[in-house]
């Protein structure tokens, strides 16, 4: 069994989706329980390749291609999956906020996010504090991801954060802020929960938080 996880990983790593979906359906048709593909193959293939971005052993074009063979593997899990009821890590709603267009770091945390396990709404890029507010609403979140790539915009983000205080659920989520312009002590300032200085450290300390908050161990 090890040896098909083993291939499923390195396939994913290579980029190579139709790999990845020959070998999950082989896995699929020897009963190997989907839950056990995603968590000791497809999941596993992804960090390692996180790891890799972030000691700039791959770059941007590498990680989207394995996250679209992860998709591309997950995509045939999800009907059983849901059949098990295997539930993902945590759930995150994330965005680039109101006047920045500027969507590649978002898409890489996205990408990374689903890489741990963590279910994403991806609400685009030009997001304002109330579609931010709705969304947490709707999607009942653990996380709130907050993008930023100009100097101009990251005003915003003290903005959905001072919303969530106003709508009394501030104390209910977690609040990410990540982009080039951002640092730790704004994000101190502004009274949000994490910064990340890269998407690979975005989904880790994702992960280690939803599994805090909800008293697990990381």
């Amino acid at each position: 069994m090890q040896e098909i996880f083993d291939s499923i990983s390195a396939a994913l790593q290579a980029g190579k989706a139709k790999a990845v979906k020959e070998l999950v359906e082989q896995a699929l048709a020897e009963n190997i329980p989907a839950k056990d593909i995603l968590e000791q193959a497809l999941l596993p293939g992804m960090d390692v390749i996180a790891v890799k971005f972030k000691n700039n052993e791959v770059y941007v074009p590498e990680v989207l291609i394995a996250a679209r063979a992860m998709n591309t593997g997950t995509a045939l899990l999800k009907p059983y999956l849901a059949e098990s009821g295997a539930k993902p890590v945590g759930k995150a709603v994330i965005g680039t906020v109101k006047g920045d267009l500027h969507d590649i770091g978002k898409n890489l945390v996205r990408m990374m996010f689903e890489g741990k396990g963590i279910e994403v709404a991806d609400l685009g890029v030009d997001v304002s504090p109330e579609r931010f507010l709705e969304s947490y609403r709707s999607e009942k979140p653990d996380i709130v991801a907050l993008s930023a790539l100009l100097t101009t915009t990251m005003p915003e983000m003290k903005d959905i954060v001072d919303a969530f205080v106003a709508a009394g659920v501030r104390d209910q989520v977690i609040i990410m802020v990540g982009g080039a312009p951002v640092t730790d002590s704004f994000r101190e300032s502004i009274g949000a929960d994490i910064y990340a200085a890269d998407a690979a450290s975005a989904a880790e300390e994702a992960k280690r938080a939803i599994l805090r908050k909800r008293g697990e161990r990381a």
